[in-house]
């Protein structure tokens, strides 16, 4: 998939690339005929056979084509340079549209500290490879064979052999050297993602560290791994800095031989002062980009090894998202499970076993039970966040899997236990950043969900900022805007996953009461551990270990006196007498 990406790139910015090669061409060609000319000045001046005004033309001719080489680069990097920032962005805005659309279970095997690492150096690497490293190969080759033909063809083709004698032993030095470097990027690239990691989870957790009186213990964890990422990146450095020195090295006994041999060919008449000059420009302009090939390497081992990691992630895809019908979808939210049993990948035992119900089209249908129950997991299910192990989910009489997921999860309206809000204000937190709901129907949600009072009374209003998580509201407050970000979507089916477990009685009742006249014409799922918040639900299901222990409505499970009634008594206080 990274490939075809790319592919896709490159063909839609293949004006821009083919103009930017050809103008390098170009430039390279104009270059390559300055050494020659640079030569020709020097012998005019040596044997005076040329005027004065002659010489200051040809010194001039050649500051021109020096200011068209400088114009023309300018153009060509311009183009290709500029390619590569865009395919930065174009890569980065990839990837995270692929993020979206991977399951939950990704993110639960993947720390974020790497996704994070992938996002921006990996990326980056990639960018690097494909700018810089894809140009000045280019521009070296182009540079490299020009050199060697104009020394070939105005100097000595025995000279332009001696010049591009180090070569292959600069290459040489490439192929032991690269494979080295690119699994040693790979070591610095995991490394940084376990540093990212780390200033994540306790950014996150600081009031546990706080609490705990763990900051030194926290530091000293942190600074280990910072350590880790040096040393990673000094090994990188040691086997990346040898190519440079190596090749230069190289072209260093180059340079002897051509003094020794190119003084002998002098004194011989075969070759004069100005060709002697020019040849040594030519062996420079043949040397800068050879010389260079340690970076370009670099470069290019590095897009490799980040190439790889990318393409590893690109290729693991949500394969339900193509086990789809293309027809158009209403829901009116009928939920029917049948025999539906799960178990988390890597979990002992199964979350929900064999476990069958029905929920009508405008019934409101609770869910109750223990920590680890699975209540949570039915409504995971529900928004196909993930699939069944066996049994069948239908809406509407249809197969979950044959309906589109994104019209699945636009007509339910969802309140997670975690109640996540972002950085940004009230107002966006509600209508989840869409621009297509009015004021009023923003106020209204705050209304139904009892937390328009509060709002009115921060001098922000629905502007005021919630901070990171939703920090600076209380645990109420941030379950209450959260229920106001599901009913403001009209859904035909809601879900309060235990989302009323911070509010006080009374504005849970308010809550429940408001919600319960949204409910008259769509589909509702409460879950909660509080039997209170269920109990006027149309059926009941009490959840143990994975399994349907009791079920009906409230006033059958007190008259079952099963373990609903037990809970019911606990909770209420022997509240459960008055309704056998």
């Amino acid at each position: 998939m990274l490939k075809d990406l790319l592919t896709g790139f490159i063909k839609r910015h293949a004006l821009s690339y083919t103009a930017g090669i050809l103008i390098l061409f170009g430039c390279a060609s104009i270059a390559m005929r300055i050494p020659g000319m640079l030569g020709g000045i020097t012998d005019a001046l040596v044997s005076q056979f040329l005027s004065r005004q002659e010489i200051l033309r040809r010194v001039l001719l050649v500051m021109s084509l020096a200011l068209i080489v400088f114009s023309l680069k300018f153009v060509w990097r311009w183009f290709l340079i500029g390619n590569s920032r865009a395919v930065e962005v174009y890569l980065r805005g990839a990837l995270f549209r692929h993020l979206q659309t991977l399951p939950l279970g990704f993110y639960s095997e993947h720390k974020t500290g790497d996704l994070v690492a992938h996002a921006i150096n990996d990326v980056q690497a990639i960018r690097m490879a494909f700018g810089p490293g894809f140009i000045q190969s280019l521009d070296g080759i182009t540079t490299g064979i020009l050199s060697v033909f104009f020394m070939s063809r105005l100097i000595n083709p025995r000279l332009a052999i001696l010049a591009v004698l180090p070569v292959p032993f600069a290459i040489l030095l490439m192929f032991i050297l690269a494979p080295m470097i690119r699994q040693r990027f790979r070591n610095v690239q995991e490394a940084y993602a376990a540093i990212a990691d780390r200033i994540q989870e306790s950014i996150s957790g600081i009031r546990i560290i706080k609490s705990f009186a763990q900051e030194k213990d926290e530091v000293k964890r942190f600074i280990g791994l910072s350590g880790e990422r040096v040393s990673a990146q000094i090994r990188l450095t040691k086997i990346s800095a040898l190519l440079t020195p190596g090749i230069q090295i190289c072209f260093g006994f180059s340079f002897l031989l051509f003094i020794i041999y190119g003084s002998r060919l002098i004194q011989a008449g075969q070759i004069s002062v100005g060709d002697f000059i020019a040849f040594n420009l030519y062996l420079l302009a043949l040397m800068a980009p050879v010389t260079t090939v340690g970076r370009i390497i670099d470069l290019i081992q590095k897009g490799n090894a980040s190439y790889s990691r990318l393409e590893d992630l690109f290729n693991i895809s949500d394969n339900r998202l193509h086990r789809i019908k293309q027809d158009a979808f209403q829901l009116l939210g009928a939920i029917e499970f049948r025999h539906v049993s799960f178990r988390y990948p890597g979990a002992v035992g199964p979350t929900l076993e064999d476990i069958s119900f029905k929920i009508k089209s405008g019934e409101t249908f609770g869910i109750a039970g223990a920590t680890g129950s699975g209540k949570t997991t039915i409504a995971n299910l529900i928004l196909r966040l993930y699939d069944p192990d066996s049994g069948e989910i239908l809406i509407d009489g249809e197969n979950i899997q044959d309906i589109p997921v994104d019209v699945l999860r636009e007509s339910i309206g969802y309140v997670p236990q975690d109640n996540f809000l972002f950085s940004t204000t009230i107002k966006n937190n509600i209508e989840f950043f869409s621009q297509s709901y009015k004021m009023e129907e923003i106020e209204e949600a705050a209304r139904l969900s009892e937390i328009y009072d509060n709002i009115i009374s921060f001098p922000d209003g629905f502007d005021t900022l919630v901070g990171e998580r939703g920090v600076t509201l209380s645990g109420g407050q941030k379950q209450r805007v959260s229920i106001a970000r599901a009913l403001i979507k009209d859904p035909a089916i809601l879900i309060l996953d235990d989302s009323l477990s911070a509010v006080d009685s009374k504005t849970e009742q308010d809550i429940l009461k408001n919600i319960r006249r949204l409910l008259e014409k769509r589909s509702g799922i409460l879950i909660s551990h509080r039997l209170s918040t269920i109990e006027k639900a149309d059926h009941i299901i009490l959840l143990d270990r994975g399994r349907i222990i009791e079920q009906g409505s409230h006033r059958d499970l007190i008259r079952n006196k099963g373990t609903y009634t037990f809970l019911w008594e606990v909770q209420s206080g022997n509240g459960g007498n008055k309704h056998e």
